[in-house]
């Protein structure tokens, strides 16, 4: 897969999203789900690393807190695992809401939970719905959190969002939360054009910009085009933007120990495998245990 190289520059006019719903308009949902490719088919890798951790520590009940369409959610549900999904993003929800109904004669469909939901309200919001309720997990996966770009140069929101996280999670609970590894993105100019989560059958291009205000990347910006064309000569190829904030390793690291005040078991995994075995990852993952 092509990509194009990295450019740095502050003048090239890439939109500040700020915490604005990137799927407002419908169309990224909608290609989304295309990108994703069948909901019954993820990465058996990732399956079998997600589940095979929440068994291992007993976990049972879990909030996904980015699920989008609702992929992961009906993952887990079909996994035998009590799962209440939130989303920012009503356009999103709205395809999880139709795989709930077309699947409400199923006991574990009918009781699944789907509301709205900011992180940055997290904890007040879930109160509203399911008073006094913490989780054994929390997911935040995709690279979904790096969708939240903080306007703000400490990073406060990031931070306050990333406490909430632990906030809802029960004494011994986990959270998985990942991100693109982006410091290579930022070196190399270069995207994975598929997901080590999704089985796309479609070819996919993914080009890269980044916009670096005083020496330092503030915004990553990706250009998904999706050709669907080879399969349907009357098919049109698939583009969308989305700006992600480039968090670094180490970075990132730090944040998350510090919205745990630096008392939770903290792993780090490179595309499902230990970190060590993997020399460039596209994804880092981490998985944070509340003591």
């Amino acid at each position: 897969m092509s990509s194009d190289k990295v450019f740095h520059s502050r003048s090239q006019g890439i939109p500040s999203e700020g915490v604005k719903d990137q799927y407002a308009d419908g169309k990224a949902a909608r290609v989304w789900k295309k990108y994703i490719g069948d909901s019954n088919q993820r990465t058996k890798n990732y399956r079998d690393f997600l589940t095979g951790l929440l068994r291992k520590h007993g976990c049972k009940t879990v909030l996904d807190v980015a699920c989008g369409t609702g992929i992961d959610s009906m993952m887990l549900l079909d996994d035998g695992f009590k799962v209440v999904s939130v989303d920012a993003s009503d356009k999103m929800l709205k395809h999880a809401l139709k795989a709930r109904w077309e699947r409400r004669r199923e006991q574990r469909y009918d009781e699944w939970v789907i509301e709205e939901a900011n992180w940055q309200t997290l904890p007040q919001d879930i109160e509203q719905f399911m008073p006094g309720v913490q989780f054994d997990a929390v997911i935040c996966l995709g690279n979904s959190f790096a969708h939240l770009l903080d306007e703000y140069e400490d990073q406060r929101t990031q931070k306050m969002c990333l406490r909430n996280f632990a906030q809802v999670l029960k004494p011994g609970g986990l959270l998985f939360i990942d991100h693109r590894n982006y410091d290579s993105m930022i070196n190399r100019g270069a995207t994975p054009g598929h997901s080590i989560y999704y089985n796309c059958k479609y070819p996919v291009d993914i080009k890269t910009s980044v916009l670096v205000v005083r020496g330092k990347p503030e915004l990553v910006a990706l250009d998904y085009c999706i050709d669907a064309t080879d399969e349907d000569p009357n098919a049109e190829r698939s583009e969308f933007r989305l700006c992600y904030y480039p968090h670094g390793l180490d970075a990132f690291t730090r944040m998350l120990d510090a919205a745990f005040d630096g008392r939770a078991q903290h792993n780090i995994y490179a595309d499902f495998q230990p970190l060590d075995k993997v020399p460039e990852p596209a994804y880092y993952i981490h998985v944070m245990q509340k003591k």
